[in-house]
């Protein structure tokens, strides 16, 4: 339960950071230095002052001015309250983000509301507090429900906190494996501690960075000098970029401002929330169906055989077909199909679409065929009218289905928006793709299949950026893991369960490794058993191993032995080979019974 929670706020952290959530930042910064009816109350007897004072008892001398004065000295200073709208903002923002991510679709559901209610709500209250900004009488109406609060302070704040609220029901973050783990179990209603506990960490973390901008507005707000001077004219336009916010989320004015930013989270994210560790907890969130697609490497820079395509079940409807009947996956054998998992609000998805036009464009003539599965991140996207104008908008022309319960994403064990699967003529998926970025290599796997499909196929040039050498590079970081594991050749792995392997016969190619004598291959790594013997050829300067245990291992590089290496106690990294220069080599490792492999790595 510790280690979800971290990871959900490790994950929370990130998403907080990210350009997705760059139109709720002004708002947050501008909140957090408009604190109280007009901020020039800190003047003794200006008119705001005045208006924030308590009535004086009759007869006392002081009517008009405030109680929180020291002492009755002439020229003594009001004590301006303190400003806590950006604490306000933050909670109220992460309090209607956990709550309905978690249960607006259960409510929704119940109440016979439309899917997209939330999302108005939200909407109606940011165009209602920027209103109030403007217009004095307006906050006083809003900050009417929080009157009775005891807490005088509280009920400043009342307006703030609703701010919060509406900015909730707005926020849309870049979606990774933690946030899809929280949408899915809400979209279903299957609220367990662990999902509860993983909400509340990824709410907590975004709230940190956004708690943090908050204050740097007030903080700005009371040193700058021409803040304090024209409180109201910064109200005004506090208000007004509000207004402007609402009417841009309404009609998606933000997303063509957010997908023209390069996701520069997108990488610490995948390292985080698709970590080994983070995908063995989130993993415990879901069922063991279709669990050969596991078999395949995120982005591999090779063709795998990884089962066969589950179908597209419990869809709610289709779009962009004749009559929008179905597409059935068996009519497509012969044919090369592409997946792509996405949300039309998405911004990671919608920076993807135009590669996927690219390729429709370019290789449906040889046989490639794409299919949409919309899989909604939030209550509005269910909405088959909001899918079909977000699909119109960013030019999708292919077959798209309405995945409205998630069971066909359930069905590929996915875990991203977007994310892109490739099935063979056949019918089995042989490579994907989580997130952005790799187009070129997606491309390259694109044509693989087409030609593997036709060996007479005509293809044209690649539509995307140069293709990548995969040969010439250093070898990547390699797990020893029955789900990571890429460049494996020889006998069939068996998941925890020791077996006897056998190496290849002939030369081991670039890149591949195998195994021999006895191994236990599972989750985390291999154990070595009697005669346990691995091989790698590889290309880099140095090649380095993941070890625990207590041992020896043998190391031979193109079959001459060239150290040994005592292995003790928990996982380190230890060096195997160390050259001035890049070399491709054949790496050979002898270990001793009971050490632990874990990781490769090339330098």
């Amino acid at each position: 339960m510790l280690t979800l929670a971290l990871i959900g706020l490790l994950g929370g952290l990130i998403t907080a950071v990210s350009p997705c959530i760059l139109p709720v930042l002004p708002v947050v910064f501008l909140a957090g230095g408009t604190g109280g009816k007009d901020d020039d109350r800190t003047k003794p007897g200006s008119a705001a002052a005045e208006r924030g004072a308590d009535p004086a008892p009759p007869g006392s001398g002081a009517a008009g001015r405030s109680p929180v004065l020291t002492a009755p000295v002439p020229n003594a200073a009001v004590r301006a309250p303190r400003n806590r709208r950006p604490y306000a903002v933050v909670a109220g923002l992460v309090v209607s983000f956990a709550f309905f991510t978690l249960l607006g679709v259960t409510i929704i559901s119940a109440l016979g509301l439309p899917q997209d209610i939330l999302r108005y709500i939200g909407l109606a209250l940011l165009v209602l507090i920027g209103l109030g900004l403007i217009l004095p009488p307006v906050e006083r109406i809003l900050e009417k429900p929080f009157a009775r609060i005891p807490q005088r302070q509280v009920n400043k704040e009342g307006s703030a906190f609703a701010l919060g609220l509406g900015l909730g029901l707005l926020y849309v973050p870049c979606a990774g494996p933690v946030l899809a783990a929280i949408t899915v179990a809400g979209a279903r209603g299957e609220i367990s501690a662990d999902i509860v506990v993983l909400t509340l960490s990824f709410a907590v973390g975004t709230a940190v960075p956004l708690l943090v901008f908050a204050l740097a507005g007030r903080r700005v707000a009371e040193r700058v000098a021409a803040f304090r001077k024209r409180a109201r004219g910064l109200r005004i336009v506090a208000g007004s970029l509000m207004i402007v916010l609402a009417l841009g989320l309404a009609f998606d004015v933000t997303a063509a401002i957010q997908r023209s930013l390069p996701d520069y989270t997108s990488g610490v994210q995948k390292k985080i929330e698709d970590s080994d560790t983070a995908r063995q907890q989130l993993s415990g969130l879901y069922d063991d169906s279709n669990k050969e697609l596991s078999r395949c490497e995120d982005g591999a820079d090779e063709l795998r055989s990884c089962g066969q395509a589950p179908p597209l079940e419990g869809i709610d409807s289709w779009f962009n077909t004749p009559g929008d009947k179905p597409v059935d996956l068996k009519s497509l054998r012969g044919k090369v199909t592409l997946i792509d998992f996405w949300t039309y609000s998405c911004i990671n998805c919608q920076r993807a679409v135009p590669h996927l036009k690219d390729w429709e464009r370019a290789y449906k003539d040889a046989g490639l065929r794409i299919i949409g599965v919309h899989s909604p991140e939030f209550a509005f996207e269910k909405k088959r009218g909001n899918v079909v104008s977000g699909a119109e908008k960013l030019g999708v022309t292919w077959p798209v289905a309405l995945d409205n319960d998630l069971a066909t994403w359930d069905n590929y064990r996915n875990r991203f928006w977007p994310a892109k699967y490739l099935i063979d003529a056949d019918g089995t998926v042989r490579y994907f793709k989580f997130g952005e970025g790799q187009y070129d290599r997606t491309e390259k796997m694109i044509r693989e299949l087409l030609r593997q499909a036709d060996p007479t196929v005509t293809l044209p040039e690649p539509t995307g950026r140069a293709m990548e050498d995969l040969t010439t590079g250093r070898t990547p970081e390699t797990y020893l893991s029955n789900l990571r594991i890429r460049g494996y050749v020889g006998t069939p792995l068996a998941d925890d369960t020791p077996a006897v392997y056998r190496f290849p016969r002939g030369p081991l190619p670039l890149n591949k490794l195998s195994l021999d004598g006895t191994w236990t291959a599972g989750y985390e790594h291999f154990a070595a058993g009697p005669d346990a013997r691995l091989a790698f050829t590889y290309r880099a300067k140095n090649a380095n191993l993941v070890l625990a245990g207590t041992g020896k291992v043998t190391v031979l590089v193109d079959g001459r032995a060239t150290r040994t290496i005592d292995v003790s106690g928990s996982p380190t990294l230890y060096r195997l080979t160390d050259d001035k220069a890049p070399r491709t080599a054949r790496l050979e490792l002898r270990l001793d019974e009971g050490l632990e492999a874990y990781a490769f790595t090339f330098g």
